[in-house]
């Protein structure tokens, strides 16, 4: 059960660290050394970047979980 929480764990990790870089830079900050900044935002997000926020929360979350329940786990194991 370890071995499973530490798999989707890693799995997790990566797919949030792919959806976080998929995020627009909102200006100020590592996004404009890189030329984020020479985009202006018109006026709100798209429904893919807010569907792409949800989606990076939900992961977020689960990744969140993974941690508590492999951290659980762990100290029922000893």
């Amino acid at each position: 059960m370890v071995l499973g929480f530490s798999i989707a764990l890693i799995v997790f990790s990566l797919l949030l660290m792919l959806l976080v870089l998929m995020h627009k830079g909102k200006g100020g900050g590592l996004s404009d050394m890189f030329g984020g900044g020479m985009q202006s935002s018109v006026g709100g997000s798209s429904v893919a970047e807010r569907n792409l926020d949800r989606i990076t929360v939900v992961v977020g979350l689960l990744w969140f979980a993974c941690i508590i329940v492999l951290g659980i786990l762990m100290k029922v194991n000893n």
